[in-house]
């Protein structure tokens, strides 16, 4: 493995990925940063799409300023994972197509009961925000 690869499935596993997670993937399309989304999934095996219907270990969301509701989004991903569950939102950054504002994000993650613990680059178009499920949240769908 070279050590560009090997700094970003470290980049993956540090942002709380890890090996053979079952990882959703939700609001994939062609503008995604293709090689972030390969470490990921080299890391812990095949995404499953926003199709999966049994509970994800982590969620790995694309989201643009178009693409609808944050807050509605965020709730949903919660309704994927298990409590204390990661949630990685990925959002172009400044200046591209689609950026949401870093206060849209934090309002919608609060609102939504996430807690939000760090942002990073992720590649040259997107930035991603780690969010974490409450470990003792209750969950409606159960």
């Amino acid at each position: 493995m070279s050590a560009t690869a090997d700094h970003a499935e470290s980049l993956a596993a540090r942002l709380g990925f890890q090996s053979e997670q079952v990882v959703q993937e939700i609001g994939y399309d062609d503008d995604v940063d293709q090689q972030f989304r390969d470490l990921v999934e080299e890391l812990v095996g095949e995404l499953v799409d926003e199709d999966y219907d049994d509970v994800a270990d982590a969620v790995l969301l694309w989201f643009r300023e178009d693409d609808g509701d944050l807050t509605d989004a965020l709730v949903d991903a919660t309704e994927l994972v298990e409590d204390g569950a990661l949630i990685l939102l990925l959002t172009p950054k400044t200046g591209r197509d689609g950026y949401v504002e870093a206060s849209d994000i934090s309002e919608a993650a609060e609102t939504a009961g996430l807690s939000q613990t760090r942002s990073v680059s992720v590649g040259k178009e997107w930035a991603a925000t780690k969010l974490v499920t409450p470990k003792t949240a209750a969950k409606s769908k159960r």
